[in-house]
């Protein structure tokens, strides 16, 4: 179809009678026994001739064929009426003439105009939301898509390298008439081997004994000796972090921190060095917690899943199911993206609205990808379930029998019963758990904090299952019911009927302050009730007693007992604020309006009958902002006990003795480790979305993989557990018969050494990416990583001791030999290499490098990432960057804790990615502002002084620091002009300036 259609008013009725007659007599003779399918008839005829042109996208003459819609409503198309359809008349013609449409391509067949005359002839009816799509630019033929060649290594070349890998090249440079160019000189070979292999310089006297070392193997051995080292794995894992998109907090409108994202950065690093089996890698980023569940690092590589950006306010905040739908498909793209780019370089993600435009990958296989994932969610997660629970256990024992012993202690001592413990849920003697609450509201026990409280009902009292707590209340200005008996008071001043946070074992969220006076009551050997204004809470005497008694013959019923405690406000006032109220059996017994100044000691004997104490909180009437009471160290303790506590010291410190003990064995336990990964649950039914959207659910899917249009690929059924579809896909993809996997790892390794990979979008083999330069190198590179055992470090072996990789990156200098082309005319992007590139240091190998070379680097290994900012809670929290001057942020730049929202500017000037986004290919840039940044921000001028510092050290002698300076930073002595013109740099500016200077040059940050 095209844009010059004519609509049906200005079109001439010509129907070919040869088809007319054909149609009639095939309709007539009764040959059509059953009717038209749309699906399997009619829609490859329009997806196959027609919307090519008339699709959503490109309308040609206003008509889309995707949907029939337009069919009817610009009259193309009459129901029951062939002979009056237009769309007849356009793709049928006179005898010898073509039809209009479709322009491009072949016409229809006969067979083809007669089953859409038929459709018509029926109805022309329409599947409801069916789409025809086009089909794709690429089918199953495509090159990636076909089984890796067994391809024999090319013959030597005359005078050519036996290497392989220069066998390939060298051929190839042979048919077009070129020529490689000489090896570099072994200066320029160790650079380029340490940044390549390590990511730091080699050292003055590294570089110093390689290039005078005599024997003809020095180079593959310095090869060997750096592949072992451990810095290969920090250099190498930040290439595969860039594709995982890896970072250390969500992303998104709340910015929220990933304190343990760090443990899966850790394993790649050291899978990596330990040269882990690529298939191995593979399998166990997928589903490494069901291959092994008890290996901790393969557990841990499931981080893999979880490195992208994550909506913590769609996917747990949002009240709206429909926000929260939207959100979750989002985290399946990026999973199903993720895993599907950086294993096999195919952009299924342009299949999620429709079927992919230029890959044979449908939109039914984009979800029964999405199938496989739809069971997992992301969390901060343990390694081990059964090692938490024998942790758990420990500590739970080791807990009790301290806290059993605490309790013997406390009473022996005759401290009494603690009340902020009871509040926390313990028995009064240390077994509380400090944070713990009591909701004010209903007497339940609240674990997490909470802010302004909803559905506050005043003077409505609410039991607790406490046996030390009667109950809890918030506050009426008026009769205000305080105790299980119908103890009421009335004589509480007004106040706003606000209620803020739970009754806590501590402060209250967003307490001011926890000291009252000079004394921190949150602190260790202290205790306290953090009671936001306007809350109440009642506790059982009766039951407290009886507690005290048990504990101590001594002590009876009938015995005085006393409540002591200090009254403090928490809050930022100065002025009186907060009222507190302390009553007996709904007795006031002491009231005060304190502030920030106010500390209020109290003792008094408990009445022998009395049943009930009751705390309260009010805001005073003028509001409840920051009106946070403290009652610290609020005990209750027989005043008989604590006459006879100094006779049992000896046995006090027996039981301490024990508690010690005890505590040392409970420091001991080591928690199995918690990292950011994915969690597994039964997977949900999955459906196509129409146009992507989760409120368009359309037919069911079952999990599965890419097909290349052939027989479906599907890895089970809707019953099918997580486990066995992930542990499917896995197999799947790193099966040696599966063309893409090799290939696009070895053409990865290949990008980051050359600078340009042999496809050069490593991301995408599909249509829309590059065609491979060298083709028979490439599946040569991915036949030998499978005879290798999947080992990478094979393959980096083989890549940089071709001579390929050690040519010089200069341009052709001097006369083109005879009969030889000028290469930089035939090949100027250098794609047949010719040549090496080169290339610029990436924003972390500078940075790494500058600080080698200052002599401040710190070289502590793993762990959590150094915060080289900053951190403010706040809804979205805010990271303020600082200048790293200190051991722990000088470590590498791999360990940086990577913020998504708020980057290191300094580190975004030198092109390091947004790790938002899958970063398969680092743009390159050259901006003012990166010289800005080289020559004048923070840390490169502390740096350059700390160089200074390290020379001078060294040598008092100008041309000495001079010489010391270049071969640090640049590798090389200076030339007679630059010692000439370095020396007058420092005479009249100092060392500093030099240093500066050479941290700034070209020839610093660039390699050759």
């Amino acid at each position: 179809m095209h844009a010059s259609v004519q609509l049906p008013g200005a079109a001439r009725l010509r129907p070919a009678l040869c088809l007319t007659v054909f149609w009639l007599s095939f309709w007539t003779s009764g040959l059509v026994a059953a009717p038209v399918d749309f699906v399997t008839q009619i829609a490859p005829i329009l997806q196959q001739h027609c919307v090519h042109c008339h699709n959503e996208t490109r309308k040609s003459g206003e008509l889309s064929l995707s949907f029939g819609k337009d069919l009817l409503s610009l009259e193309f198309v009459v129901p029951g009426e062939p002979q009056n359809s237009h769309l007849i008349d356009t793709v049928t013609a006179e005898v010898g003439e073509s039809p209009s449409m479709p322009e491009e391509g072949s016409p229809l067949s006969e067979e083809q105009v007669a089953t859409v005359r038929q459709w018509i002839a029926e109805g022309a009816k329409w599947p409801e939301d069916f789409e025809v799509q086009p089909k794709p630019k690429a089918d199953g033929s495509w090159w990636s898509l076909q089984q890796v060649a067994d391809v024999p290594v090319p013959d030597v070349l005359p005078g050519g390298s036996s290497h392989p890998i220069d066998r390939f090249i060298q051929q190839r440079l042979n048919q077009e008439r070129l020529s490689a160019s000489p090896q570099a000189d072994r200066r320029s070979l160790i650079r380029r081997l340490y940044y390549d292999l390590i990511g730091l310089p080699p050292t003055p006297e590294a570089g110093a004994a390689f290039v005078a070392h005599p024997d003809p193997k020095v180079y593959e051995k310095l090869v060997d000796q750096l592949l072992e080292s451990d810095h290969f794995g920090e250099r190498w894992a930040r290439h595969w972090l860039d594709i995982a998109h890896y970072a250390d907090t969500h992303g998104f409108e709340r910015d929220k921190l990933r304190d343990n994202a760090w443990r899966y950065r850790d394993y790649v690093i050291r899978a990596f060095n330990d040269d882990k089996p690529y298939d191995r890698f593979l399998r166990e980023q997928i589903a490494g917690d069901l291959i092994a569940p008890d290996d901790p690092d393969s557990v841990i590589a499931t981080g893999f899943l979880a490195a992208g950006p994550w909506d913590y306010v769609g996917q747990v905040e949002a009240k709206s199911p429909i926000l929260r739908r939207a959100a979750r498909a989002l985290d399946l793209d990026d999973m199903v993206t993720q895993v599907m780019t950086s294993t096999m370089a195919m952009t299924v993600n342009c299949a999620r609205c429709h079927d992919h435009k230029l890959d044979p990958i449908t939109q039914r296989e984009y979800y029964q990808l999405t199938a496989v994932f739809a069971g997992l969610s992301r969390k901060d997660r343990v390694v081990s379930h059964a090692a938490q629970s024998d942790y758990e256990s420990n500590k739970a024992r080791l807990e009790k029998s301290i806290a059993d012993l605490q309790t013997e202690i406390t009473q022996l001592q005759g401290q009494g019963v603690d009340l902020a413990d009871i509040v926390g849920g313990g028995n009064g003697y240390g077994s509380g758990k400090k944070g713990r609450g009591i909701d004010p509201r209903t007497g339940l026990v609240q674990e997490s904090s909470a802010s302004s409280l909803s559905d506050v009902r005043s003077g409505h009292f609410s039991a607790s299952d406490n046996p030390f707590v009667d109950g809890v209340f918030i506050p009426a200005s008026s009769k205000t019911q305080i105790s299980s008996t119908g103890v009421f008071v009335s004589e509480l001043p007004t106040n706003s009927g606000n209620a803020w946070d739970a009754i806590r074992h501590g402060p209250v969220t967003s307490q001011f302050s926890s000291n009252l006076g000079s004394t921190d009551y949150n602190a260790d050997g202290h205790s306290m009730i953090g009671l936001h204004a306007n809350a109440g809470i009642t506790f059982d005497l009766d039951a407290i007693r009886d507690a005290l008694i048990m504990g101590n013959t001594e002590a009876t019923k009938t015995e005085g007992f006393e409540f002591s405690t200090t009254v403090g406000y928490g809050g930022r006032t100065v002025e009186p604020s907060a009222e507190f109220h302390i009553l007996f059996d709904g007795e006031l017994i002491l009231r005060k309006r304190i502030g920030r100044n106010d500390v209020v000691h109290v003792s008094r004997a408990i009445p022998a009958k009395t049943r009930f104490l009751t705390l309260i909180s009010t805001d005073g009437g003028n509001g409840y902002g920051h009106d946070q009471v403290s009652f610290g160290d609020p005990r209750i303790r027989s005043v008989a006990a604590t006459e006879v506590a100094e006779q049992k010291r000896e046995q006090i410190d027996r039981l301490r003795s024990q508690v010690s003990e005890l505590e040392s064995e409970l420091k001991s336990l080591v928690a199995p480790p918690v990292f950011f990964g994915v969690a597994s649950q039964n997977p949900p039914v999955v459906h196509v979305l129409s146009r992507g959207d989760p409120e368009s659910p359309g037919d069911v899917v079952s999990p599965g993989g890419l097909s290349w249009s052939k027989e479906p690929l599907e890895f089970g059924d809707a019953t099918t557990s997580d486990k066995e579809r992930r542990l499917a896909i896995a197999d799947w993809i790193v099966d040696p018969q599966n063309p893409l996997t090799a290939r696009v790892i070895v053409n990865r390794l290949w990008h980051w050494h050359f600078g340009s990979g042999i496809v050069d979008t490593p991301s995408d083999f599909g249509f829309g990416g590059s065609l491979p330069t060298h083709p028979d190198l490439l599946d040569w590179l991915a036949s030998e990583l499978v005879r290798k055992k999947w080992s990478l470090k094979a393959i980096h072996r083989l890549i940089v001791t071709s001579q390929t990789y050690q040519q010089v990156s200069r341009q052709r200098a001097g006369a083109i030999e005879p009969g030889e082309k000028d290469p930089s005319m035939i090949d100027a992007d250098n794609k047949l290499l010719w040549r090496m590139n080169g290339r610029r240091l990436e924003a972390e190998a500078v940075r790494d490098s500058v600080l080698a070379i200052s002599g401040k680097l710190n070289a502590d290994m793993y762990g959590p990432g150094f915060r080289d900012f900053d951190y403010q809670e706040a809804y979205a929290p805010i990271y303020t960057y600082k200048t790293a001057d200190s051991p722990e942020l000088w470590r590498r730049s791999v360990y940086r804790f990577t913020v998504r929202t708020t980057p290191s500017s300094f580190m975004t000037a030198l092109d390091c990615p947004d790790p938002a986004n899958f970063t398969p290919k680092r743009n390159v840039t050259t901006t003012a502002l990166q010289s800005l940044a080289m020559f004048n921000n923070d840390f490169m001028l502390r740096q350059s002084r700390y160089l200074a510092d390290r020379i001078a050290a060294d040598s008092d002698q100008v041309d000495s620091q001079i010489e010391l300076a270049f071969q640090l930073v640049l590798v090389r002595s200076p030339s007679t002009k630059e010692l000439q013109g370095a020396r007058e740099l420092v005479q009249q500016f100092g060392l500093l300036h030099l240093c500066r200077a050479l941290l700034n040059a070209n020839e610093f940050v660039n390699l050759d």
